[in-house]
């Protein structure tokens, strides 16, 4: 990541460029001018202040993105480690009962840890507790090619109704969703926030169109606009449309209102596979 005049660029697979900042106008008629990864065939209209991220015709793709002010930026991390912190203290008999009864289930660790991509394209150690069984990858290597024809993208659900490589136990922690309570840890990390986009397996990047790559921004989130409109009911492209609607549109008020009605979408079942 480059920083230059508050704003900055964030380079991921295929030369995707997403610039974010104040000044990201300015940096990007710099970089356009100095010869660099970004080349501008018009006018940028639209100013950083406004809400929606705009697409510039570029070389590489570009997208301006809202930055946060450091008064919401501050205060999303210091509310993310206080409530993960308590909520984390308050549920590790909890965490425990949850991690005897995973090995008592089914032969393996009780925690499932998997690279996910985090924010500015940053891979992350994705902490869950583990509803597969343990050789799921090698007794059902169909599931995990992750290779799709166009038409499936746009139509397709990242969830299966029924998965075989679902334990007993892992079903049922993955319908109340207790199977996240270790996402706390990353929270309290500072990989991931308490609320942000869903966060994303590297194979499935090569999905996104490029002004989908705005996704990555910020940080992902335990809980998001998708989480709580409609979870693993979602196509795979509504749950991008739901992230971008997130980032376009955060803020502190946003942030709260997804936070409070989480519970209500977790005890509801909503959405749960």
């Amino acid at each position: 990541m480059y920083l230059m005049h508050s704003a900055s660029i964030l380079t991921f697979p295929g030369e995707i460029a997403v610039v974010v900042g104040r000044d990201s106008e300015r940096l990007v008629a710099q970089k356009s001018e100095q010869g660099g990864l970004i080349s501008i065939d018009r006018a940028v209209t639209e100013t950083v202040t406004q809400t929606r991220p705009t697409m510039v015709p570029a070389g590489p793709s570009v997208s301006l993105v809202p930055q946060g002010s450091w008064f919401y930026e501050f205060s999303k991390r210091a509310a993310d480690i206080m409530i993960s912190a308590i909520f984390l203290l308050f549920s590790l008999p909890l965490i425990a009962v949850l991690a005897f009864v995973v090995r008592l289930d089914s032969s393996g660790p009780a925690l499932f840890k998997q690279e996910r991509v985090g924010k500015d394209g940053r891979p992350f150690r994705f902490y869950k507790f583990r509803t597969m069984y343990v050789d799921a990858r090698q007794r059902f290597p169909e599931l995990y090619t992750y290779r799709y024809e166009d038409d499936e993208v746009h139509s397709m659900f990242f969830k299966l109704p029924y998965d075989p490589r679902s334990t007993r136990v892992g079903r049922r922690l993955r319908r109340t969703s207790l199977d996240e309570l270790p996402n706390l840890f990353n929270v309290l990390k500072g990989d991931m926030s308490l609320v942000g986009p869903r966060p994303e397996i590297p194979e499935m990047l090569r999905y996104y169109l490029p002004e989908q790559m705005v996704k990555f921004a910020v940080k992902p989130g335990l809980t998001g606009v998708a989480q709580t409109t409609g979870r693993n009911i979602l196509r795979f492209q509504e749950t991008i449309a739901a992230d971008l609607s997130y980032v376009a549109t955060r803020g502190i008020w946003t942030d709260v209102r997804i936070f409070v009605k989480t519970p209500f979408v977790v005890l509801l079942m909503l959405g749960a596979l």
